[in-house]
């Protein structure tokens, strides 16, 4: 069955309202424009998620990573509040902290109404567990995995959040229990493709992506994107990164230079 009947077969099947079925087809357009032509498994998963969720690809919503769709924090923040959640409450968990090793555990509730007992989450992040590129920030990140865990066993999303993952760890830095992560393709180092690790980062930045692409090239010292080699670009997703997580607003100015130097170059 094709990937059109299906969501016509869910349309069906559900009621769902238009503006739905419209996000359902705007999804699928701007994710096979995103991330190529995708498997039809693929193409009905992210279908079944925007009905039951109403996740947007071109919001941030939700990533595809390895051939697998994963939340995002700011989706999963989106949906608490179509909910009208009540509150999230987090505090750190001593007995499983040591800022001196940067091992950080924090746990979070979830209130989806004022009398709700709360919906419990924990996450931890220590230098073994996190991406290279966000060191230093483990107290943040364990935060984020906790109240992203109690998000979605609130709302009951049954997709992983690409924050609780640590989907930028090095092969050599992974702890056992990131061994539990899906199988990743042979493509030079074992880890993600650069393209995601590119595409992660712009969405958990808001960051212009044709922008961002300019920036590169220069970095890079090539025409355009597709002449770098894989160490140049890795060599700037790790100063995208830096940039971005110790000084936003001057990162923004920088890309902000290259849009009037294209409007320029039109003119």
């Amino acid at each position: 069955m094709s990937t059109s009947h299906q969501t016509k077969a869910l349309s069906v099947k559900h009621k769902l309202p238009l503006t739905t079925r419209r996000l359902i087809r705007s999804n699928r357009a701007i994710a096979q424009e995103q991330w190529g032509d995708l498997s039809q498994a693929a193409l009905s998963s992210l279908a079944q998620l925007t009905a039951n969720h109403l996740l947007s690809v071109p919001a941030g919503d939700v990533l595809l990573l390895e051939g697998r769709w994963y939340v995002t924090h700011s989706g999963l923040l989106r949906i608490a509040r179509r909910a009208r959640c009540s509150g999230i409450s987090v505090c750190p968990v001593p007995e499983f902290s040591d800022p001196r090793a940067g091992r950080w555990a924090f746990k979070a509730t979830v209130y989806r109404a004022r009398n709700c007992k709360g919906f419990v989450g924990f996450g931890d992040a220590d230098p073994s567990n996190v991406s290279p590129l966000v060191r230093g920030a483990e107290m943040r990140v364990a935060e984020t995995r906790a109240v992203n865990r109690a998000l979605r066993k609130a709302y009951g999303i049954g997709i992983c959040s690409v924050e609780e993952i640590g989907s930028f760890a090095a092969p050599g830095e992974r702890s056992a229990n990131v061994r539990k992560l899906p199988p990743q393709p042979a493509n030079g180092n074992g880890g993600p493709k650069l393209r995601d690790q590119l595409c992660l980062l712009i969405r958990q930045h808001r960051l212009d992506a044709s922008l961002v692409k300019l920036y590169a090239a220069e970095f890079c010292g090539t025409e355009n994107l597709r002449q770098a080699s894989r160490e140049q670009i890795e060599s700037f997703i790790k100063h995208l990164a830096e940039s971005a997580a110790k000084d936003r607003d001057g990162l923004l100015c920088k890309l902000n230079s290259y849009s009037q130097k294209s409007q320029e170059g039109a003119a």
